[in-house]
């Protein structure tokens, strides 16, 4: 169908509903967009069932009205890196933006991205928070962007072990940067626009630190916090360029040593709980507002994030954990409440997606393809696997049942995600599955350009 035809798809259903805003608005008007943004955010949510320590009524409600991925992944296991590419329609391995202290404005000129596409649609394009990452937003794509969030409350006394920094804070929930960047969003789905909208909401939390207040962390008991499943050999049978990613002598280390492994887990679920009551506040706020039956939500995390799977913290690497990333579409018209796609699919897809379904021209640079086949039905066939890039020539191909690692130096990772959920026995070696590394290497990258800062090194946080 095409893109058109999915316009009066929303026309005809949100009139036949005869409530809210669509019965004052204009016949031809494109649906709004409300683009919700999580940061840090792996698979722990309820609705995906991964872990049953987390607590997200309000993600699971939102996952309830359409259809959620069981296998969506992130272009890149760095934030940076992933919001560039997403929001651009470039892959990493296209723009040699790989790293955090990447400046992705140097090399993705404002015409190419999703904000300046919809403001040439005829948009009022505004948004709050962690959209792109911190101080690269390039405010000139925005009609409006909210240009304070605040300070942060003081760390706890004990703030962590090492780099992993968490605690509960003496604060309330509103002291925290988050809460004023929904406060951006509620006050816009309150304002009456004359243009359809698109508005980007990003929440900081649950990047670290965790801090955040203990009402969240009473939510999670520390009796009951259950370590996320482990061995410790796990990279016995990881090449050597994995192994180096996973750098299991530095925070692992310390975070065994210091006895507060369940503390840092208890500290991530709560945080998790605080981003998704910030969730529920926007979306009280959107269903009480003129936009809520011609509106498409999009919610997306940037990546996933380790907790000592594979001897490892944080993401920056080519595994489930931190590749892995909660992705949702509401769609009225189109997309039936409470479906689940067991499809997988990458971050790659939103900006085409997005435009297909608003009736805009997709630009020709982008090179994800639109998920609106799986958004009508999420049976339907798809043959393409997600891939994932972590610095100059390291990528990751994950279909429904494989995940293949390649990296710079030609090591390899295979890995029967049936079989083998928690990805402990690397296939790779093993000859009589030659044909099926060689079948996943063919969606590798055509293209690998080089780290655009000049380096190849590890990331900051």
């Amino acid at each position: 169908m095409p893109a058109s035809t999915s316009r009066r798809t929303f026309l005809t259903a949100a009139a036949a509903l005869g409530v809210g805003a669509f019965a004052r608005a204009e016949p031809a008007r494109r649906p709004n967009v409300l683009f919700i943004a999580i940061d840090d955010l792996r698979d722990w949510v309820g609705y995906l069932g991964h872990n049953p320590q987390t607590r997200t009524p309000n993600l699971d409600r939102l996952a309830r009205r359409g259809v959620w991925f069981t296998r969506p992944y992130c272009p890149a296991p760095v934030c940076n890196a992933s919001r560039a590419a997403l929001m651009s329609g470039l892959r990493p391995s296209t723009t040699g933006v790989y790293e955090n202290d990447n400046d992705w404005r140097r090399v993705i000129a404002p015409e190419k991205t999703l904000p300046t596409a919809f403001r040439g649609a005829g948009y009022h394009v505004c948004g709050s928070g962690k959209i792109y990452h911190e101080a690269y937003n390039r405010r000139s794509e925005w009609d409006d962007y909210l240009a304070s969030e605040g300070t942060t409350p003081a760390p706890p006394a004990n703030p962590g072990v090492g780099g992993i920094r968490f605690g509960a804070v003496d604060c309330r929930d509103e002291d925290l940067p988050d809460s004023r960047i929904v406060d951006y969003g509620i006050n816009q789905l309150r304002t009456r626009h004359d243009k359809p909208l698109f508005l980007a909401v990003g929440l900081h939390k649950p990047h670290m630190p965790w801090y955040v207040p203990r009402r969240w962390f009473d939510l999670h008991p520390l009796t009951d916090i259950q370590l996320p499943p482990h061995r410790d050999d796990d990279l016995n049978d990881v090449p050597a360029a994995g192994v180096a990613l996973a750098r299991p002598n530095g925070d692992h280390a310390k975070m065994v040593a210091s006895g507060r492994w369940k503390e840092a887990v208890q500290a991530y679920l709560a945080t998790i709980s605080y981003s998704d009551y910030q969730v529920g506040r926007l979306l009280d706020a959107f269903d009480q507002s003129a936009y809520r039956d011609n509106t498409i939500i999009c919610f997306w995390s940037d990546h996933g994030w380790h907790l000592g799977e594979k001897l490892h913290w944080r993401k920056f690497a080519l595994w489930e954990e931190a590749t892995r990333a909660p992705h949702i579409w509401v769609v009225p018209g189109l997309a039936r409440p409470d479906q689940h796609c067991h499809r997988t699919v990458d971050l790659m897809g939103i900006y085409p997606t997005l435009c297909d379904l608003c009736d805009i021209q997709t630009p020709a640079h982008v090179e994800g393809v639109s998920l609106r086949p799986l958004l009508a039905d999420p049976t339907a066939a798809w043959d393409r696997p997600a891939v994932t890039t972590y610095q100059y020539r390291n990528h990751a191909v994950r279909n429904e049942s494989w995940r293949y690692i390649r990296y710079a130096n030609g090591d390899e990772e295979l890995y029967d995600e049936t079989a083998d959920p928690n990805e402990w026995t690397n296939l790779a070696g093993r000859a009589e599955l030659a044909p099926r590394k060689a079948e996943l290497a063919r969606w590798l990258p055509k293209t690998d350009a080089r780290d655009i800062g000049g380096r190849q090194g590890q990331g900051a946080e």
